[in-house]
């Protein structure tokens, strides 16, 4: 089962982290904010402050962010591959910027590109990059079902775990090779995951992921 370390990106010592724990793949939330790439999942609250569900406020001052630059110098080539990049957001230049710092750092490494805002592929045109189609709500499952079976190509797709069932799996099986759910967070969300017949799983938690046999990586 492929093993994907859910925002363990996010910081550059929880990247090093998730990739010396032998994990496929390490996910890594992108926003473009004032011209720079900033890794991270919290959200803006205005110029000075960030959010995210669960925590409280910070103030931008108090937090570090690193930027996709710091993780690619972690990566190198080598395992840059193992990256998957949930671009976060709608502004029209993230994606093409991604684009460009992909090609620039790390030209050859098959980088796995993960988003519910399927509009922004059609920026990354290297062979390289894998595109993973994302779906988060029933409508956004609806959707994807649609697409995949109009033929559009994919290297996988993402779908939270509770709009799935054994007979979706096996009908996005039949169009995609690699099918990751989330959120696989505790050993009972993960025996589910195992039941739906999903090829991967998302997880904050890397001990649970440890306990994974590693599977094999489709492009």
């Amino acid at each position: 089962m492929i093993t994907v370390a859910h925002r363990a990106g996010n910081g550059v010592g929880s990247l090093r982290e998730a990739l010396d724990a032998g994990v496929d793949l390490v996910e890594a939330d992108v926003h473009r904010y004032r011209g720079r790439l900033e890794i991270r999942h919290r959200k803006w609250l205005g110029p000075r402050y960030l959010w995210d569900r669960g925590e409280p406020v910070r103030r931008r001052r108090d937090v570090e962010i690193p930027l996709l630059a710091d993780l690619l110098a972690v990566t190198g080539e080598m395992d840059a591959d193992r990256l998957m990049l949930d671009l976060k957001g709608v502004h029209p230049n993230l994606a093409p910027t991604v684009a460009a710092a992909l090609r620039a750092a790390v030209p050859r490494a098959p980088v796995w590109i993960c988003t519910q805002h399927w509009w922004m592929f059609s920026r990354f045109t290297d062979p390289e990059v894998r595109v993973v189609l994302s779906a988060g709500s029933r409508r956004g499952l609806r959707r994807l079902r649609a697409t995949l079976r109009s033929g559009r190509p994919a290297a996988g797709v993402s779908v939270r775990r509770d709009l799935l069932t054994p007979a979706v799996v096996a009908e996005l099986h039949r169009s995609v090779r690699t099918v990751l759910t989330w959120p696989v967070d505790t050993p009972e969300a993960l025996d589910d995951a195992r039941r739906l017949g999903v090829s991967g799983v998302i997880s904050k938690n890397l001990p649970l992921l440890r306990t994974i046999t590693p599977g094999a990586m489709g492009g």
